[in-house]
């Protein structure tokens, strides 16, 4: 959908500023005074523009690079704690009209076997999601408005909260990443009770931009680097923005990608909910020699870190793209969401028994094949705490009183036993023997971490109640 009359002012990426900032910051980043001084106030977890940020990805001493790391670390567990929280892509249809270069469900490609779920199929897979213990769903779809219009999209949103498994249980929070709309639909949207919209600029480099989308309405950069204003006005107070890092140089990208989130706070009064941190990977139909710009593992790990520096109360999310090396050292630079046991097809999460292949329908190769049972044993082991939390989007806490209980420290009175409120629930229906012996301890330990004694008692009780077979408790 496409509106002349609605907001699309995408002035506010100026490429003038972006490589003047650029260029500044490698005269900064000489100064160690100058670069500590910057370090100081990102440790006020008050955010640091992005001119300031800038100077941070062009630091080449190893002695600041360091206090880099360890002050994103530090900045993280302030605000988010150890708590990680987990999600899975749903995948509703590959159907897509637009030319993306970088994806394998762009329309050229021949190799790619079309098909969206039929709402029974919708059911099976929500059924092998929940399976799975997730709890939370980024849905996802190609653009394409005669095969995928909303109205199919809403459809799927409304099938899968209506699901329930034999122990009960559902699927709490859906996100939404779909194509760039009108505020009319974002209101359908926000209707149909969406937890975040999502959607990734993928390049905010112009010229790039029109070489990745030579076709379709996905061309049009105007419109979709507005996306996220337009879902604000329409009434989704928490959006989540990124862009694909490998598509042009990854500074002038985290630069831009910073002027939107000032943006957003500008107009809209808040700025992105989640900033996810997805990396270029191979597909079906893709040639990856034509990708000069993908990161290497220690400029991605230097990105990451600046975002969580410069956004202090922004989530930031990694998925099943990288590898599980990469992502162990991820966590530790500010990331606090993570998907697990991902599947990037149509219908993949349920394999009929006995069936042969189906034909490839994915949009990437993933690079972390591991089982949640497995992820949440290795957070557990590494000292997070996994979480499958959706409190804050059913109790109103969104958008900006999210804020503001963030930057009051007030947030941990909520994050902290819901995540373990939410963990025990994983524990008793869907943990391995192994993982459950770990998650205990986990919990025993951060259960008296907890500091007000009175949110103590009450985590304890509400645990008690979980074990004698309630669920869905949260604060």
């Amino acid at each position: 959908m496409y509106s002349k009359t609605e907001f699309q002012d995408s002035s506010f990426i100026d490429d003038t500023e972006i490589l003047s900032s650029l260029e500044e910051a490698k005269r900064l980043a000489k100064d160690v005074g100058a670069v500590r001084a910057l370090l100081d106030k990102a440790r006020e977890c008050r955010g640091l523009t992005h001119r300031e940020a800038a100077v941070l990805l062009e630091i080449t001493d190893p002695q600041l690079e360091h206090e880099l790391y360890s002050l994103a670390k530090e900045i993280k567990e302030r605000i988010y704690g150890r708590r990680i929280v987990l999600f899975a892509p749903l995948y509703v249809s590959n159907y897509c009209v637009n030319g993306c270069v970088y994806c394998g469900f762009h329309a050229g490609n021949s190799c790619m076997f079309r098909k969206k779920l039929t709402m029974e199929e919708i059911d099976r897979e929500t059924e092998a999601i929940l399976a799975l213990g997730h709890k939370r769903i980024a849905m996802e779809a190609g653009e394409d408005p005669v095969n995928c219009p909303l109205d199919y999209i809403l459809d799927c949103i409304h099938r899968v909260y209506a699901y329930r498994n034999d122990r009960g249980d559902s699927i709490r929070r859906i996100n939404v990443n779909i194509a760039a709309t009108t505020v009319e639909e974002y209101r359908r949207l926000k209707a149909a009770q969406i937890g975040t919209f999502i959607l990734f600029q993928e390049t905010f480099h112009r010229p790039t931009y029109a070489k990745m989308h030579p076709k379709g309405p996905k061309s049009n950069y105007d419109w979709h680097t507005t996306a996220l204003h337009r879902a604000q006005e329409g009434g989704i107070d928490d959006v989540g923005t990124g862009v694909l890092y490998g598509l042009y140089d990854y500074k002038y990208e985290t630069v831009a990608q910073l002027m939107l989130a000032e943006s957003l706070e500008k107009i809209c009064g808040v700025g992105p909910h989640t900033i996810s941190v997805p990396r270029l990977r191979e597909a079906e139909g893709v040639d990856m020699r034509q990708f000069p710009h993908i990161p290497t593992d220690e400029q991605f790990l230097r990105l990451i870190a600046v975002i969580r520096v410069a956004t202090p109360y922004t989530g930031m999310i990694i998925s099943t793209r990288e590898t599980p090396e990469t992502r162990k050292k991820e966590l530790d630079l500010g990331i606090s969401q993570v998907s697990a046991g991902s599947c990037t097809g149509i219908g993949g999460y349920h394999k009929e028994i006995g069936q042969p292949d189906t034909p490839d329908t994915a949009q990437f190769k993933v690079s972390d094949n591991r089982t949640p049972d497995e992820v949440l044993t290795w957070l557990c082991e590494d000292g997070y705490v996994p979480s499958y939390c959706t409190a804050c989007y059913r109790q109103g806490r969104t958008g900006d009183r999210f804020m503001s209980l963030a930057k009051s420290g007030q947030i941990h009175n909520y994050c902290q036993p819901n995540a373990l409120l939410t963990f025990k629930e994983y524990l008793i229906g869907y943990a391995s023997d192994h993982l459950k012996e770990v998650g205990e301890k986990v919990i025993d330990k951060e259960v008296e971490r907890i500091p007000n004694d009175k949110v103590k008692a009450l985590t304890r009780e509400r645990l008690g109640r979980l074990e004698a077979g309630a669920s869905d408790l949260y604060f």
